[in-house]
């Protein structure tokens, strides 16, 4: 038997994000974001992925975003259940959209301000401490619209803009940040990571490293910013995390791994390191990329984070010859298929050990603290004829992902914290269902939009709130490390 216990100022708790939360996607003078055109259904990948160039809202569309779980006006219900479960720390983002509606204001909309000083003092009450996303997939449309988004170097100063008015806002209230949500996402899924929008004869490839390129820039300068307006602020990147392993020991295989873990790792690299890794040269080459860029950026770059936080839903596979046929369309990140692994009902591996492998990877190439921010489990879930919604398998896999993280900590590595994945049930954002669950707290709403939206605490709310109270302790009987 482990005897499990996790360091006494460990940050336990859960997160969301404003555009799978929220809701009240006009109210108080909000403006229309980016996932508020994305709808549910068929042409769903095709607008995340920038395939689609009308990005207007349709009448004949569902869009989940807009009234999501309602969290605008429930805050207060769901804050208390998160500190009944001994929440140290909530993750939260800001929509960006609600403070500056168009996002290029002169003033921010004070109405948005309000909205969220008054979500951070609740979470104060209960002594819970705000995780603060700045950039969670959610850019104002206007500026998809005029400035073509993030492939445009305005977008630098007006994120500073917005930045800076955020962190002088909730200045005391806020003090661990985290500048842009997934940022290696935008590869992936360029409308969604970046707001791109791409037409025919377009280097997809130019547009996704300048946007990226502009990203980065911002990250650090209002890095650089946090840490002028409060000495106490922590500053944090984010990575959609999870090792490339070989699909065998072919040199081809571990070759291409290598070359699939950079593409990912190479935000991070910059954002923790302060200037672009070596094989960048190679890879702009190869890809016919040449960035637009100042002499000052570069000195901009060095202004690097405190903390690497990264989410961690499956380790991926790689070898030389996969392609769209041979990778999974399950993740938005393609990966081959793991025999040696199971699969979640959404197709996504459930690899526990991948993310002990993959804090280790991260903390030997960057040593700086780790966060991790999300992890969880999306399934189905039932009501019973009791109205118990009893999600033992979330239970066992979050279980077996703790014990690994605290593996990792055994193994040398700093962590300070841990947030579950939609610790309310939420808005998926790579399928914009409601049946796809990762919360403690189930909400009645189906995935047409139908229901109360009342909240009923599941099974694996005691359980996680046993886990916190015990600081990890009651895993300590049930800590089999078996990779299923």
């Amino acid at each position: 038997m482990n005897n499990i216990v996790f360091p006494s100022d460990f940050l336990w708790g859960g997160a969301i994000a404003a555009n799978q939360a929220e809701g009240a996607y006009l109210a108080d003078g909000k403006g229309i974001s980016t996932v508020d055109v994305i709808p549910h259904g068929k042409n769903r990948l095709p607008m995340k992925l920038g395939r689609i160039e009308d990005i207007s809202i349709k009448p004949d569309e569902y869009y989940p975003s807009h009234e999501a779980i309602n969290f605008y006006q429930n805050y207060k219900e769901d804050i208390a259940l998160l500190a009944e479960m001994g929440f140290k720390v909530f993750r939260v983002s800001i929509a960006w959209a609600r403070i500056f509606p168009n996002g290029d204001e002169k003033t921010p909309n004070q109405k948005g301000i309000e909205f969220y000083l008054n979500v951070f003092k609740e979470c104060q009450k209960y002594g819970i401490e705000p995780l603060v996303t700045l950039c969670h997939f959610d850019v104002p449309i206007h500026l998809v619209e005029k400035y073509g988004s993030w492939r445009n170097r305005a977008l630098i100063n007006l994120f500073e803009k917005y930045a800076t008015t955020c962190f002088k806002a909730f200045k005391g209230l806020v003090t661990y940040w985290l500048t842009f949500n997934e940022i290696n996402i935008l590869l992936h899924s360029p409308f969604s990571g970046a707001g791109l929008v791409f037409k025919a004869g377009d280097n997809e490839d130019q547009i996704k490293y300048q946007a990226a390129h502009n990203q980065l820039v911002a990250s650090a300068l209002v890095t650089k910013i946090a840490h002028e307006i409060d000495p106490n602020n922590q500053i944090g990147c984010m990575l959609a995390g999870g090792n490339f392993y070989p699909a065998t020991c072919k040199p081809e295989d571990v070759m291409k791994s290598i070359e699939k873990d950079r593409e990912n790792l190479f935000f991070i690299d910059i954002q923790v390191r302060g200037y672009y890794p070596s094989y960048a040269k190679r890879l702009f080459e190869e890809k016919n990329i040449s960035l637009h860029t100042e002499p000052e950026d570069f000195e901009v770059l060095k202004h690097t984070v405190d903390f690497v936080s990264f989410s961690y839903y499956a380790s991926r596979c790689a070898s030389a010859d996969m392609n769209d046929k041979t990778t999974s369309e399950a993740n938005v990140v393609k990966s081959i298929k793991n025999p040696y692994i199971t699969q979640s009902e959404w197709g996504w591996g459930i690899d526990p050990l991948g993310l002990r492998i993959t804090m280790n990877t991260l903390y030997d190439r960057y040593q700086k603290p780790l966060f991790l921010v999300e992890n969880g489990l999306g399934a189905i879930d039932e009501i019973d004829k009791n109205g118990a919604i009893n999600d033992e398998y979330r239970i066992d896999y979050l279980r077996q992902h703790i014990v690994q993280m605290h593996e990792a900590i055994k193994d040398g590595v700093i962590l300070l914290g841990f947030t579950t994945w939609g610790c309310i049930d939420l808005v998926s954002a790579s399928t914009g269902e409601m049946s796809k669950r990762y919360g403690f707290i189930y909400v009645d709403k189906d995935d047409k939009g139908n229901g109360t939206l009342k909240r009923t605490p599941k099974a694996s709310f005691y359980w996680y709130k046993d886990v916190i109270q015990s600081n990890g302790r009651s895993l300590s009987d049930m800590s089999g490390t078996k990779n299923t």
